[in-house]
């Protein structure tokens, strides 16, 4: 009878791994990742098919309804902000065709009237949320991937219990891979007070139940309408640098005000309306910073339910639009092909392209495949500079003089196609000045690798860095 269940089961999952296979051929990516699903699909089900439900897909599915198009014709007051921002003259470049691509991936234009404060470090990024956070009159909305029950995580739903006591809506979103330890007794208390949570639900529909793939990783916090806050930061202690193991942690976070903080608001209604089903009340008419500066600024969110690869062609066109600079500063590197050809293009061309990442990580697989970009980057002429003062977790891109870009999408597969992500985009030379100056100072704290330190790596270690290559697809 044993023997019979076993021949039952081991034919149920060859049954699986071929028609597994057939739907690997019509959907993955890659001529290359298909062959290797299939192989695998047909030749080891047992493993693969499992891994294939968990990992296989690179879309998104259910999402596609509410993407922001469909979004803004649902909520008749986000379409009047589109209407406002043109009979306001809030519209950067109404007739500049360098922007059209990247304003007809974000679905929304550039903006002018904007202030940006770059925010550098935990400690001035969270003061300045908590700041925003006192100043709210009407609602907060509150989303991040990680959001731990630790001291800043306390700080933050202790202050946003107060706003809610006092008649302010406030709403939080998480994601439950990234949040996976947050207790069920944190977010009772959130409750008690007012406060409605809930998890981003990468899970929820039918085609997506098994897959732990996709996660919201976005950071977005709005106060009223009026000032947003944008980059790299969770809720967690490590990244006030408090965490022995962590050390210190470097990272860039952003605070707006203006009329991008309708579209990063944007973004968090749409994942909200994901997540629980209902549409928010919310303040969409676009006024200009009171500060009297008018920066023009725009929010790309990109993700798996994306029709084309908003993240992976954005950043492409900001590697071929650069013309004399282009730095970059992410803690994890794990670009594809297409990357590395662009880059060496900006070499040819002469742009100085600068590579600042992490000497160590806090994924092993990361740290090793590092290496497998760094020997061809330094060939191509690229400076690769070991940050090795602590784990450098900001997410940056400068631009020549014209642009700089500040989110949560890191320059791997992860980010490029399987997570929910958002960058805010700066066209202003004062502020690019401000980030041009920040990354001389992280450059200034690093180390420039050199060719002596590639050959010093032994053949083992090449091996082992080969290997973790392989799982690039999935850091």
């Amino acid at each position: 009878m044993t023997l019979q269940i076993l021949a039952i089961v081991a034919g149920v999952f060859h049954v699986l791994g071929i028609a597994s296979a057939v739907q690997a051929i019509m959907e993955t990516r890659t001529p290359q990742g298909a062959v290797a699903w299939v192989l695998g699909l047909i030749t080891f089900p047992y493993v693969a098919v499992p891994a294939y439900w968990v990992f296989g897909r690179s879309k998104f599915r259910g999402l596609v309804a509410l993407r922001r198009a469909d979004l803004v014709k649902t909520i008749p007051a986000a379409r009047r902000y589109l209407d406002e921002l043109k009979t306001g003259n809030l519209v950067a470049f109404p007739e500049r065709q360098r922007e059209l691509s990247i304003e007809k991936l974000a679905k929304l234009p550039f903006t002018v009237g904007n202030d940006v404060q770059l925010l550098v470090d935990g400690k001035d990024t969270f003061d300045s949320i908590f700041k925003g956070i006192q100043r709210a009159e009407d609602y907060i909305l509150v989303q991040f991937y990680i959001l731990r029950a630790d001291g800043l995580g306390s700080q933050l739903k202790d202050r946003l219990a107060a706003k809610a006591r006092q008649g302010v809506q406030v709403r939080v979103l998480y994601d439950e891979v990234g949040s996976h330890d947050l207790p069920d007794a944190y977010l009772s208390d959130m409750a008690a007070n007012g406060i409605q949570a809930h998890q981003f639900n990468t899970t929820k529909g039918r085609a997506n139940r098994f897959q732990i793939n996709f996660r919201n990783h976005r950071k977005i916090v709005v106060v009223d309408g009026r000032e947003a806050w944008v980059g790299g930061h969770n809720v967690g202690d490590e990244y006030l640098g408090q965490d022995p193991k962590s050390g210190p942690w470097r990272d860039t976070h952003i605070r707006v005000c203006g009329p991008v903080v309708q579209a990063v608001q944007l973004t968090f209604a749409e994942d909200w309306h994901w997540a629980s089903g209902a549409m928010l009340d919310l303040e969409w008419l676009p006024r200009p910073c009171t500060t009297g500066k008018s920066v023009a600024a725009l929010a790309l969110p990109s993700g798996p339910a994306d029709i084309m690869e908003t993240c992976t062609l954005f950043f492409i066109k900001a590697i071929q639009s650069a013309e004399h600079r282009l730095w970059i500063a992410s803690p994890y590197f794990v670009p594809d092909e297409q990357f590395i050809t662009a880059l060496q293009l900006a070499v040819l061309k002469g742009v100085d392209v600068r590579l600042l990442i992490p000497r160590k990580t806090d994924n092993q697989l990361v740290t090793l495949t590092h290496w497998a970009y760094i020997e061809p980057l330094h060939q191509l002429g690229v400076k690769v500079y070991w940050y090795d003062k602590g784990f450098m977790h900001q997410k940056i891109v400068l631009i020549d003089d014209d642009y700089a870009t500040v989110g949560t999408a890191n320059f791997d597969n992860r980010s490029f196609r399987l997570n929910f992500e958002i960058t805010v985009v700066v066209a202003d030379q004062g502020f690019n000045g401000e980030v041009a100056r920040m990354l001389e100072a992280d450059f200034a704290r690093s180390r420039l690798v050199t060719e002596a330190d590639i050959r010093a790596k032994g053949p083992l270690f090449r091996f082992a860095v080969r290997a973790a290559q392989l799982t690039a697809p999935i850091q």
